[in-house]
């Protein structure tokens, strides 16, 4: 039976620094964002639109309530990272930090998004983005450079003032079959920037999640070389992402988070759902360095009996023996 003295964030924070497994603990678990907290708690968070006109004493409400549901989820669905989304600005992130370590401490890992680099653009600007890369360099080059300035002294007010524990870099670089940016531009105008920013989070104390969807094989050296802590999500539907070649590839060097198919999980057969659990976590345990999640969130609309099912399948199999490996029943069919 799966036993574990730390608390969740250090959970988190093992598995992002790459320790070994300790014996006789389970896999961590979290979501960049859940959804579903109509379905399973019969709560909604109260989104950014709904501060717009809101007092100072609504507001004041509205994130305490907030705070409340992100840990009444965490600690129903066994998380260790808390991903805070839902703040009108910066200082209601900070805000909802604040409450929630009132509230338990410093039970969980807290991070938010903090990304600065060139994402895939919009379907309305791809065309005029793609054709600056071409035409105008050195404006992107310096566009680059001042997001980035921006970010780091955002997270580090952040962190200062607040106490922020983290952040997850959203910018998605990649279609289900490649990269937006081949291998050699993404060198040129990502690479440096994610280098910088990941190096500057580093230096204030922060644990840094690099996210993005699609198939990220052709630059997936140059994301390790950026050195985050942890690569999520391990898009399974993209093309060449999987998770045991990844594993194999970068498994030393950063923390593996995801891997669970979302759109099996949508979709797919219970037989399958067991399948895609059961494949993630015996390529994703070994060693340790992996937290359990799916391919990208917990989104509105996906079955909730299908999201707990994956869960089930982490109190099943998720765990490490006395020895420090996968349980043997992982390996069972």
């Amino acid at each position: 039976m799966a036993t574990d003295t730390l608390t969740p964030k250090q959970q988190a924070i093992w598995a992002l620094e790459r320790k070994p497994p300790r014996p006789n603990s389970k896999v961590p678990t979290f979501e960049l964002e859940f959804q579903l907290t109509q379905e399973l708690l019969g709560k909604e968070y109260h989104h950014w639109h709904k501060f717009q006109n809101a007092s100072a004493v609504e507001r004041d409400r509205m994130l305490r309530e907030n705070a409340e549901l992100y840990i009444e989820v965490a600690e129903r669905l066994d998380y260790s990272i808390i991903m805070i989304v839902h703040a009108p600005d910066d200082e209601g992130l900070g805000q909802t930090v604040r409450y929630i370590r009132g509230i338990v401490g410093d039970k969980y890992l807290l991070i938010a998004h903090g990304d600065a680099t060139f994402a895939i653009p919009s379907g309305s600007d791809m065309m005029e983005v793609a054709t600056a890369f071409f035409e105008r360099p050195d404006e992107m080059h310096d566009t680059a450079r001042r997001n980035v300035q921006w970010a780091l002294q955002r997270g580090r007010r952040l962190r200062e003032e607040y106490g922020i524990d983290g952040f997850a870099l959203c910018a998605d670089y990649a279609f289900n079959d490649g990269p937006f940016l081949s291998p050699r531009m993404f060198r040129q105008f990502v690479t440096p920037y994610l280098k910088e920013l990941v190096a500057g989070y580093r230096a204030m104390g922060l644990y840094v999640i690099k996210h993005t969807d699609g198939n990220i094989m052709p630059i997936l050296d140059q994301i390790v070389e950026a050195e985050p802590h942890g690569l999520h999500s391990i898009d399974s539907q993209a093309k060449d992402m999987d998770i045991a070649r990844i594993k194999a590839l970068a498994g030393e060097k950063l923390c593996l988070l995801g891997g669970v198919q979302c759109s099996l999980l949508q979709t797919g057969t219970e037989e399958q759902i067991i399948q895609n659990c059961k494949y993630v976590l015996r390529h994703g345990m070994p060693g340790g360095g992996y937290i359990y999640a799916t391919t990208n969130v917990a989104f509105k609309g996906l079955p909730l009996e299908r999201y707990l099912l994956m869960l089930e399948m982490r109190e099943r199999y998720g765990w490490y023996d006395e020895h420090g490996n996968p349980c043997p029943e992982l390996y069972r069919d």
